[in-house]
């Protein structure tokens, strides 16, 4: 309904715990992209490594994780050189410098991922989706918000086609869903706040929260950082006014209380 207030969640991180597919895809394209003598294969385990699992906070975009699991097999790489404090601490540049260093582009990156899932949900979509876990309580939150009045979006950095499918095997039905094609995530919520009224955004990276927050227009939108999800160590703390902490417990409480 229009005139209902809007609640606006990403989704991985938020409601999704993906984590094994994450590193099976990032895993697949990889390999896809190296040269089959590389032994790049022996190097990449089949379980999630700890090292991905640590990086996955500052993962934006899915070419990132594709482009991790190539520095984790680079024994020489900077990873390696650097560890993952040091790697982290200039992010953006060292993707930049490992994409350039390969003659890659994020692009590719991105396209290899998605090849990987489209195959993966042609082929056993069963098996791609168990690979994906609900966070503890918060599908039947979702579900229980239009006792509240509200309808609920998802606002997401994944494809929009490999959202659906997970949103529709775990039984949720959002009113509106957004992927990577529809634009930055501000852009989406400009959009969405001249049409109906929003109630908020429910996101687990802190930076993204910060950057609604500074974009003209998206002030007063309140803003919530989902604790459970792929947090960096201090994301926690010191949040500034108008992005409150949001936990498991205080989720389950009234929109109202969520302040």
């Amino acid at each position: 309904m229009p005139n209902r207030p809007l609640l606006v969640f990403d989704f991985d991180g938020v409601i999704v715990d993906g984590m094994e597919e994450y590193w099976w895809s990032a895993r697949t394209a990889c390999l896809s992209l190296l040269p089959a003598e590389s032994n790049a294969e022996q190097r990449l385990p089949l379980a999630v490594p700890d090292a991905f699992r640590q990086l996955r906070p500052w993962i934006h975009h899915g070419w990132e994780m594709v482009l991790m699991a190539a520095l984790l097999q680079d024994l020489e790489g900077p990873l390696q050189q650097e560890g993952i404090e040091g790697f982290v601490s200039g992010y953006a540049q060292r993707c930049e410098q490992a994409l350039a260093a390969r003659g890659w582009t994020s692009q590719q990156l991105q396209l290899a991922l998605e090849q990987v899932r489209r195959s993966a949900v042609a082929h056993d979509r069963s098996t791609w989706l168990t690979r994906h876990r609900p966070f503890s309580g918060v599908p039947e939150r979702l579900r229980r918000l239009a006792t509240e009045g509200l309808d609920w979006a998802v606002l997401t950095t994944k494809g929009r086609a490999f959202t659906a499918e997970l949103l529709d095997g775990f039984d949720l039905q959002p009113q509106l869903l957004f992927g990577h094609e529809a634009g930055t995530k501000p852009d989406v919520l400009l959009q969405l706040m001249a049409e109906r009224p929003l109630a908020g955004f429910v996101e687990d990276r802190r930076p993204t929260l910060e950057t609604v927050q500074a974009t003209a227009g998206l002030e007063a939108l309140p803003c919530f950082l989902a604790d459970w999800g792929y947090l960096r160590p201090t994301d926690r703390e010191g949040l500034p006014p108008g992005i409150h902490l949001l936990d498991q417990v205080r989720m389950l409480n009234p929109l109202a209380d969520w302040t």
